[in-house]
Parts: C-alpha cells; structure tokens; sequence
C-alpha cells in the first residue's frame, strides 16, 4: 500500500491516538513478521477509530467481512455492549487459524464468531440486523458485499468500506484490473444512492462510512 499521507504525519497521528491494549501490539507485531501481506493489517490509528465507534453506536451485532489475523475484530469486540456479538468473516484457513489463536487469547474473544468460507454465504445465513459492518476483503467483490448487506443494516447503524481510494489507484484512468474498477464503481454509486448518506475520509488508504437514511 503506497502512502497516501505522509509517514510522518501517520505516525505522529498514531502516537497522538489513544494506545491499544498490549494484545493488540503483539497481535500488530507478529503481524508485520508475516510479511508483505501485513499491509493488510487495519492498524493502530484505524483500529482505534473502529473502536470508537462502536463504542459510540453499541450495535448488538456487528459484521466484519475480511478478518485476516483479527486485529480489527478485537478492536471492536472490546468496544462491545454487555451481550453484543460480532461475526467475521474469512476465505484463508491459515489468517483464521491465526486469528483464533489471537480471539483465545483475548478476554473479548468469547464475543467474536469467525465463519469461514466465501462471505456472501456467510451474508446469505445470517439475520442481523447489524448495528455496525465492516468491510476489508476482496475489493472486486465490493459492490456485491454492498448489495448483501445493506438489507440487513440496523435502522441508525453504520457500513464502513475500507481501502476506497486505493493507493490513489482510483484516479489511475489506465488501471481497469477488477479490484480498481470495483472500488471506482462502488465509490461512484454510495455518492448517489438516494437510500443511504456517505462520507470518505482520508484515513490510511481510505474509509467510506455509510448510514442508511431513515425513510430507507
């Protein structure tokens, strides 16, 4: 993930963020020995952000589509109401196997379900309603996960999509792989849907929160 802000300026705005739990470090740094695939780590400052707002909604049931080695699930787990639940979603037997290890470990790990295989079937078999979703997996898929969810959104709750401006990909008129077209399409059509309010912020490599509007 190329940086779209500078490093310095994103480290300094982590240090200026509320320190997470020392599990969360450890699971952070045995993270970044997995390689090249820890970019796909949520991290310190966008791990506190969706801390807060769970912490701020207090859904009952939150979704989590891409879990990778869980560090984001745990930052929400913790933020949980007394009774809440969050389910998660992951494809890679080897990310979940990891991330297990990290729930067990974990004293908020008892409210954390992971299902894995293909996320929309995990979608398909689920009630909700969700008070939160949270979603950082495949990015062709975006627009379907969309479609998917929505219906089973809380009525006040919220959809966060991550890595929406792509390294700053999207405004690359020559990338037309299928993830870079699936995140310019999905970033086009929340701007315009009548059903729902969202605002992209420049957080790390980009965060999109959506909230259903209430006639919808």
């Amino acid at each position: 993930m190329d940086p779209l802000v500078r490093p310095d300026i994103e480290d300094y705005a982590a240090a200026s963020t509320t320190a997470e739990p020392a599990l969360l470090q450890q699971v952070a740094r045995e993270t970044e020995a997995l390689g090249d695939r820890a970019r796909m780590l949520t991290g310190r400052l966008e791990g506190r952000l969706l801390n807060f707002l769970v912490g701020l909604i207090k859904p009952q049931q939150v979704l989590e589509i891409g879990c990778f080695t869980g560090y984001s699930a745990l930052s929400m787990a913790e933020a949980l109401a007394e009774g809440g639940k969050l389910y998660t979603c992951e494809i890679s037997r080897e990310h979940a196997a990891i991330a297990r290890r990290n729930f067990d470990a974990s004293p908020f790990g008892d409210r954390i379900e992971l299902r894995l295989g293909p996320a929309l079937d995990t979608i398909a078999s689920l009630d909700g309603p969700f008070g939160f979703v949270f979603i950082d997996a495949d990015k062709a898929n975006y627009p379907a996960y969309y479609d998917a969810v929505l219906p089973k959104l809380a009525e006040g709750g919220l959809l966060a999509f991550d890595n929406v401006l792509w390294s700053g990909r999207v405004l690359d008129d020559e990338d037309d792989t299928a993830d870079t077209t699936a995140i310019r399409a999905l970033n086009a059509r929340l701007a315009r849907d009548e059903r729902v309010e969202a605002v992209m912020l420049t957080v790390r490599d980009g965060l999109t929160l959506v909230r259903r509007r209430a006639s919808h």
